[in-house]
């Protein structure tokens, strides 16, 4: 019952993720010897430690560190015995999906997950795939069939992205199209076949990266945005609740990149050598192409006009609204060359885009 589910505060923060890629629960508990709840940790505070650059092999005790620094950072739990509209009710009023169950002593005897008492619930989004370009690098692929449609073993990228969504518990997707895109709605019809709601967006010549949303009706709960050829593993769940987390009005996927240079690097300050680092690999973050807009960002996407993803960064940036990055560690392929698109069916052959792929830090 409890299976990976407990660890003791002298684990690393890469146990914790291991536990965590494991339980599929998206949280540890941290007990002492008599089972005793003292912390928790979520897939949120690693992926947090992962963007400020924690060593992943650092002891728990530095994200307990942060979390001792919030006022209310004791861990929400419940009784055994109670009923599950209670615990539904206090999932809702702290925003959390997972308390752990205590017993009369206090001791940890179960966790209940908001997956499990819900387990046919809608994620409160839908889904923007955007299918429209034109595939140039991956000429003569692209030919006779928009990128998105290109096959990754036995079934095209788009039909994977959209399985994918639905497991999620998305069921509403939209598709922008331009390239071939009868190659798609005759494929996909009105997606009740792929367990999903299908509708179509046509741009009658290409609008960038973001100006298909322009087109589309502004929900009220936030829409996930992604590029249609990225064929990846991303917890979709994880990202909105950590999209929710900050209150924020745009989160985008990003992933860990690193470069190597083939040189040593002199750090300098003025006319003064500080250190030489040979071959270093330099490491930044990328943009993934997956993104969440709460319903105002959408808004502010203009109608009928070629628009890009980071001009409505830029946009919200500039008004002070709350733009943040969502750390993608699982699996994860931008296809839009020959050499991805080829690795990516390595991947697919050898059963690696189904498994959780950890990041360093």
């Amino acid at each position: 019952m409890l299976t990976g589910l407990l660890l003791t505060t002298e684990a690393t923060i890469r146990d914790a993720m291991t536990a965590i890629d494991q339980n599929r629960k998206g949280i540890v508990l941290l007990v002492d010897e008599q089972r005793h709840l003292k912390k928790t940790v979520t897939d949120g505070d690693i992926r947090r430690a992962i963007l400020m650059g924690i060593d992943l092999d650092s002891p728990l005790e530095l994200l307990l560190q942060d979390q001792q620094k919030i006022a209310d950072s004791k861990p929400v739990t419940a009784l055994l015995g109670i009923g599950i509209e209670e615990l539904l009710l206090l999932m809702q009023q702290h925003r959390i999906r997972q308390i752990p169950i205590l017993d009369d002593d206090d001791r940890v005897v179960d966790l209940a997950t908001m997956d499990e008492l819900l387990p046919n619930a809608e994620l409160p989004l839908h889904a923007v795939i955007m299918a429209g370009g034109y595939g140039k690098r991956l000429r003569p692929l692209t030919e006779d069939l928009p990128k998105p449609m290109l096959p990754v073993g036995d079934r095209p990228l788009l039909e994977r992205t959209i399985a994918r969504l639905r497991s999620s518990g998305i069921r509403r997707v939209q598709i922008s199209t331009h390239y071939m895109k009868d190659k798609i709605t005759d494929y996909f019809g009105d997606g009740e076949a792929f367990g999903v709601e299908l509708n179509y967006v046509t741009e009658e010549q290409p609008l960038g990266t973001a100006g298909a949303l322009g087109l589309m009706e502004i929900s009220e709960d936030p829409v996930l945005v992604m590029n249609g050829d990225i064929l990846t593993q991303v917890d979709f769940r994880a990202m909105l609740d950590f999209h929710c987390h900050h209150d924020a009005d745009m989160t985008i996927a990003v992933r860990q990149y690193g470069v190597e240079v083939p040189y040593g690097v002199v750090e300098t300050d003025g006319v003064n050598v500080r250190r030489i680092v040979e071959k270093p690999t330099m490491k930044n973050f990328i943009n993934a192409g997956i993104y969440l807009l709460s319903p105002d960002a959408h808004r502010r996407i203009p109608h009928s006009r070629r628009f890009d993803m980071p001009e409505l960064i830029d946009m919200l940036i500039q008004e002070e609204r709350t733009v943040i990055c969502f750390p993608v560690r699982e699996y994860w392929k931008d296809i839009g060359q020959f050499e991805d698109y080829h690795q990516a069916e390595a991947d697919f052959a050898r059963g690696g885009v189904g498994e959780l792929q950890g990041v360093s830090a």
